[in-house]
């Protein structure tokens, strides 16, 4: 069989099982069944006895007899039960369906193996739907090390597709059917890192003898996944380079120079520096720039953002920023408008409640070249918006932003504009050299001198009348506060409820202070009005059902209360944090939760009390919960699914699988080489012929 071939040809499957397993696995072909691993391996070289058994125990293996067979219960919990002893104690396996194939299979007196997970029922150890076999004797097959378990579902389940029928019908497909797996890397990279080849690997994978094998072919295989991941994304990004001509940007002149000596507020710190220069390396080459900036909250993104647009406008051309935000907008044109006052450039603001007479204008003024920075929403990519001479484009918190819409903008110009997207969501160095890694990416990685840490607290809520005293010091210190409550997806009547007391209780415990609140069901105008008077300081506490939005800038604000913080993922606690620290006062963050939170959930609030690094927070949040579940960042932002690898864990795989990736792109960009048409010829194979990404950020 060839791995192309479907599965329903596969003995054991055929085509009613075939459309079950696509329909829940996505499994189709012969390979990818073979690449649908065990999630986890249970060593049974050993027996355990009844005795044992305790709460909490993983799958163990038994060696008993069954002693008889019992039908208990009515209706729904109507069961059958095998009672079964060891000669140390005795358990009850149990059956919930199938009682009449259970008791023909297995003879009340005979010995057998049983599998399973142990469940204390009262007094009693129970084993529901146990994996059963014939008792071989202490010379069963030497060859059997682990059991593997495979991932199903309740519709596989229905199906007789059982963890135990897949092993069974992959192990018979292994050891008795000729199955042709061809090999994926050449021979040089076998040899370089002593791997096993891939057919070995598949094997060693489902029916490993020990776990020297095993491990071998983890190795493989996680080399192989990253490999390719590597070999695609760099591949894209040298293509990128070979076709994307980009406007050439090679003087900084009058705008950038009186700018830089007499309207920047506060001296660069090492690290912007470094990142101008990064950018203005890629403006004046000739080739399209496609940037990732990443920059922690507060560590001065904007400023570079602006001076990198002055050097486009010194050399003729016009710039444009998107937020995702009205709020953000307006803050970003109120920011730069004030910066550049006096120095002749035009900068205006285009959002979605622009009166329609000035939007007319701004139009105009973007078609004849009046115009030379824009700052807007998704206002921008309208058709109506036109520009004379795009040449610089920058998207803020790219992951709020579609990818067509994304696209729209870049094709304003027949030529493409460079791209710079900015983010305040610290990116993983492992997912930085993976979904991003066919853009450049430079990082600011210094705070402006003379911001303090943020101190952060985490308090249960039997702490709430501590929560209030400190509050009360701070507003007497005439500090201002925001208080956050998480969105919970199912109601949004809870929300407002949970908004609602918060507010009430609030009111009672400080009637001398104004309190404000925002939630989702406000249009634009109203949140805007209140986030300005919080802004003026007419308000002293904030409180909001939403995200306080990304990049907002209140200098007064030195106090973030965020209620419910278990409810919030680890980028979300740090985003909100990064609201306070603006100014010179000392800043604070109090974590509220209730003492019923999941170990998964603690640990993320002791991180965030342990550390303000916003990377060292992105590293430990993919850890934590995988690429897949990172805001922005799903595996569907991979360019080949991953089965073995993981990210958070293969950081030095993946590191040597892209140094091996650049040399030999280095050595032979086109793949042309006889020694790597196995590479090309996989590459086309796992080409999956979507939206390229490469070409627009």
């Amino acid at each position: 069989m060839k791995l192309t071939d479907h599965i329903k040809y596969i003995p054991k499957i055929g085509e009613r099982r075939a459309g079950v397993l696509f329909a829940e696995l996505s499994v189709k072909t012969l390979e990818d069944l073979l690449l649908h691993f065990p999630y986890k391996y249970i060593d049974v070289r050993r027996f355990y006895r009844i005795a044992e058994l305790s709460d909490n125990m993983p799958h163990v293996q038994l060696h008993g007899r069954i002693t008889d067979f019992e039908m208990k219960g009515q209706g729904r919990s109507r069961r059958l039960v095998g009672y079964f002893t060891d000669g140390s104690e005795s358990m009850e396996l149990v059956w919930f369906a199938g009682e009449k194939y259970v008791t023909q299979k297995y003879s009340v007196g005979q010995e057998y193996v049983v599998f399973g997970k142990p469940k204390r029922w009262g007094k009693v150890f129970t084993m529901p739907h146990p994996e059963i076999e014939p008792y071989e004797g202490e010379n069963r097959r030497a060859d059997i090390g682990f059991r593997t378990m495979y991932n199903t579902t309740d519709t596989m389940k229905k199906h007789y597709l059982h963890s135990s029928a897949l092993r069974d019908i992959i192990a018979n497909l292994l050891n008795n059917v000729e199955v042709d797996v061809p090999e994926t890397l050449p021979p040089y990279l076998i040899e370089r890192y002593r791997l096993i080849s891939r057919r070995e690997a598949i094997y060693n994978m489902h029916i490993p003898r020990n776990q020297v094998l095993l491990d071998a072919a983890t190795r493989r295989l996680k080399f192989e996944e990253l490999f390719y991941i590597q070999m695609s994304i760099l591949r894209q990004s040298v293509a990128r380079q070979e076709k994307s001509e980009g406007f050439v940007m090679d003087r900084v002149g009058i705008h950038f120079n009186d700018f830089y000596k007499n309207n920047l507020p506060f001296t660069l710190t090492e690290a912007q520096k470094r990142v101008i220069k990064e950018i203005h390396a890629d403006l004046k080459s000739g080739r399209q720039m496609n940037r990732l900036l990443q920059g922690d909250v507060g560590s001065g993104k904007t400023i570079v953002a602006l001076l990198s647009s002055l050097i486009a406008i010194d050399n003729g051309f016009q710039a444009c920023i998107m937020a995702p935000t009205e709020i953000l907008a307006t803050q970003h044109y109120t920011g730069i408008a004030r910066l550049t006052e006096g120095l002749g450039i035009n900068v205006r603001l285009l959002i979605g409640s622009t009166k329609k007479k000035d939007r007319d204008q701004i139009h105009r003024m973007l078609e004849s070249g009046e115009l030379d920075i824009i700052i807007g929403t998704h206002a921008l990519i309208e058709d109506k918006v036109k520009f004379r001479n795009l040449g610089f484009v920058i998207i803020d918190e790219q992951h709020r932003f579609g990818v067509a819409q994304r696209a729209k903008l870049w094709a304003k110009n027949i030529q493409p504009p460079h791209i710079l997207v900015m983010t305040a969501t610290p990116i993983p160095r492992t997912l930085a050299m993976t979904v991003y890694g066919n853009l450049d990416i430079s990082v600011i990685d210094e705070l402006p001198p003379g911001r303090k840490p943020i101190k952060t607290y985490h308090y249960y809520d039997n702490k709430r009348q501590d929560l209030y005293r400190f509050l009360r010091h701070r507003l007497d210190n005439k500090a201002q506060v925001y208080i956050v409550y998480p969105l919970i997806q199912e109601s949004e009547k809870l929300d407002l409820k949970n908004l609602e007391d918060g507010y009430n209780a609030m009111c009672e415990v400080f009637p001398d202070i104004k309190i404000d609140f925002l939630h989702g069901k406000m249009t634009p105008a109203e949140k805007d009005e209140r986030m300005a008077r919080f802004k003026s300081g007419q308000t002293g506490i904030l409180m909001s059902t939403t995200v306080i939005e990304v990049g907002v800038d209140v200098p007064n604000a030195s106090v973030m209360v965020i209620e419910s913080a278990e409810r919030f993922g680890l980028s979300q606690l740090h985003q909100l944090r990064g609201r306070v620290g603006r100014g010179a006062e000392q800043s604070y963050c109090i974590l509220m939760s209730s003492f019923k939170i999941s170990d998964n959930s603690l640990r993320r609030l002791q991180i965030m009390t342990e550390t303000n690094n916003g990377f060292e927070i992105a590293e430990a949040d993919l850890t934590l919960r995988g690429p897949g579940e990172l805001e922005g960042t799903a595996q569907s932002g991979l360019p080949f699914e991953l089965h073995v690898a993981n990210l958070a864990r293969d950081g030095i795989v993946l590191q040597a699988a892209r140094d091996t990736a650049k040399q030999i792109l280095d050595r032979d960009p086109r793949l042309e080489a006889p020694d790597n048409k196995i590479i090309a010829d996989r590459l086309r194979q796992l080409d999956r012929k979507e939206v390229n990404w490469s070409e627009i950020s």
